[in-house]
């Protein structure tokens, strides 16, 4: 199965007899967030125009619990994110698509949310909302209830110290800037730098100028090329576990599983007896 979906197919898919259900996870990062400031909402941006059916999802109050001790974007309550999956209109036994403006970051947060926890056919927009072409509504869509209750794949998920681990015996990737990983800018969290043995492999190299993945052979190589291969276990951190999402979907794309560390260098670098690495060199 495919994890990502252009624009001509999911208007194909819209127009069909069994049409996915579409959420629309607009987002952006908000650094004031971090100082106690109203995170973003992308609820007006929806209102003004949304793909014909879209049902808007708040990243930060419905994929993630509220900031704390373990980081900005800590996994939400799962009881809680099954009911607004359901208000969505989310069942197990229909397609899911998502989409967001066209980073691609919030839409991959809600599809590992959905894969992690079970479902079985979630993909994402290809370039989010900019790729598509077909007209926009300004209607507010009212889905039937839908039936998906979440069952997570503990295989799916890294914490603080098997994050730690995987980058002594595995490959874990760091998915933020490179000037965040070596240590040289912090723009968010306490300190910068990297979990030491982590590989720096920014996911916006994952993309063209367009926004849409790299071809999947492409990504391959990439990943290939930073030490991944199909014999050794691969993990994903980034800032606060939606951008790392992104690079999981990109692994993804190429065939590769990942598990991802959620809490992320936001949890990590919270507790000042966590070892800190700077510089270009993983250790």
């Amino acid at each position: 199965m495919t994890v990502i979906i252009t624009a001509p197919e999911l208007a194909a898919a819209l127009a069909g007899e069994a049409p996915p259900v579409l959420l629309d996870v607009r987002w952006q990062l908000s650094l004031a967030k971090a100082a106690g400031a109203p995170p973003f909402d992308g609820r007006a941006e929806h209102a003004a125009g949304h793909i014909p059916g879209a049902v808007y999802v708040d990243l930060d109050r419905e994929l993630a619990a509220a900031p704390g001790a373990h980081g900005r974007h800590p996994l939400p309550d799962l009881a809680e994110f099954g009911a607004a999956m359901r208000r969505a209109g989310v069942s197990a036994s229909r397609p899911v698509v998502v989409y967001d403006g066209g980073q691609g970051w919030a839409a991959a947060r809600a599809w590992w949310m959905l894969s992690w926890t079970g479902h079985p056919d979630v993909r994402v927009l290809d370039g989010g909302l900019p790729s598509w072409t077909g007209e926009l509504s300004t209607g507010v869509a009212a889905p039937a209830e839908g039936d998906f209750v979440p069952a997570p794949d503990a295989a799916g998920l890294l914490d603080a110290d098997t994050a730690a681990a995987l980058a002594r015996t595995g490959v874990l990737l760091d998915a933020r800037a490179g000037e965040r990983y070596r240590g040289e800018v912090e723009p968010v969290d306490r300190v910068g730098g990297h979990i030491p043995g982590a590989v720096s492999a920014p996911t916006t190299e994952n993309v063209g100028p367009d926004g849409r993945f790299l071809p999947a052979a492409e990504l391959k190589d990439r990943f290939k090329a930073l030490g991944v291969s199909a014999d050794v276990p691969v993990g994903v951190y980034c800032g606060s576990g939606v951008s790392g999402a992104h690079e999981v979907l990109a692994l993804a794309v190429a065939g590769i599983p990942a598990a991802l560390y959620v809490g992320s260098w936001s949890e990590w670098s919270a507790d000042p007896s966590r070892p800190v690495a700077v510089g270009a060199d993983p250790q």
